[in-house]
């Protein structure tokens, strides 16, 4: 272990004094871990742990995410425990308000401090798969030696941030590893799994947050949660992340006409809206017209007339009745 240390340190060293962190993410947290934050590859790294006070407050503020993370954890678990790995939510600080992990393996995973509570942000603990994919806002991979402090070059850490509603990072799902056995290939696909899963549990808190909205996926976006949320009036009230960068929305997002940011826009008519209404009705009532014009309160004679004049400027809307 010593020697294991001695190599791990003069490892850091070298990166760190090299300038390595323009070619590398890990030398590049390194260079935070020791430059910004002024740790020590061979100190032991703190475990410091949130009092019972601290943790309340800190889970309150998560506020509905950690109600709906909690089922995507458990899947999560029943995939990866059988492997010896815990699961874990920490929120935007670093810090686990959530976790899974099998009973017998406890003491272990408690004793590394990958345990509710414990602070794993590059500011206390270097180098890690919370701190750090926190700081690089991507799915990260910190495996064993990758670690910043020694002490922690046994675990294997693959975590993925989550991002709120409103498109800020809101959380960091994780899943770690003390066994030797779990090698590199392994840990990427593991780290899969947890990117999947931290995108479920986005886009669920995603829809949780616009209730009574359609959810709708944005096309030509692949390998992220890009969604919007759209309103009966057909205007976007709310974007992922994802969406927003791929439209360029700003931060203080106000609504917007769907058919505006899809590229389907065309000039607005009071026409246009009536015959999307009589189209609607028709639909609900599976082409029977004197059922819809009840619906809309007016005479069936009133409907037929709205409805030839809409079929005159567009026939095709009425083909398929």
């Amino acid at each position: 272990m010593l020697r294991r240390s001695e190599g791990h340190e003069a490892a850091v060293e070298r990166a760190v004094a090299g300038g390595g962190a323009a070619r590398s993410a890990i030398a590049a947290s390194w260079s935070r871990s020791a430059r910004l934050y002024g740790h020590d590859p061979v100190a032991a790294p703190s475990q410091d742990r949130l009092t019972a006070a601290e943790l309340a407050l800190a889970r309150e503020r998560v506020g509905p995410l950690l109600h709906i993370a909690a089922p995507n954890l458990e899947r999560l678990f029943q995939a990866v425990g059988g492997v010896g790995c815990c699961v874990m939510l920490a929120d935007k600080d670093g810090v686990p308000i959530d976790r899974r992990g099998a009973a017998a393996e406890d003491t272990t995973f408690a004793d590394w401090g990958l345990w509710i509570g414990t602070r794993w942000s590059e500011a206390v603990q270097g180098t890690n798969g919370i701190g750090t994919a926190l700081v690089e806002q991507r799915r990260v991979i910190i495996h064993r030696d990758q670690h910043f402090f020694s002490r922690n070059a046994a675990l294997s850490c693959m975590s993925a941030p989550i991002w709120g509603p409103t498109g800020k990072l809101q959380a960091v799902l994780d899943v770690s590893s003390a066994r030797e056995s779990l090698t590199p290939a392994f840990a990427q696909l593991i780290g899969q799994f947890v990117d999947e899963t931290a995108q479920r549990i986005e886009a669920e808190s995603f829809a949780a947050a616009h209730p009574g909205a359609r959810i709708t996926v944005l096309p030509g976006v692949t390998g992220q949660t890009a969604l919007l949320a759209v309103n009966a009036d057909d205007l976007v009230i709310g974007a992922t992340r994802a969406a927003r960068h791929h439209l360029g929305l700003p931060a203080d997002l106000v609504p917007r006409p769907a058919a505006d940011l899809l590229g389907l826009a065309h000039p607005d008519r009071l026409e246009d809206g009536e015959r999307a209404t009589l189209l609607r009705a028709l639909a609900r009532h599976s082409g029977n017209a004197s059922a819809a014009a009840r619906a809309l309160g007016i005479s069936r004679a009133t409907f037929y007339r709205k409805l030839g004049r809409a079929a005159s400027e567009n026939p095709g809307d009425l083909s398929q009745f």
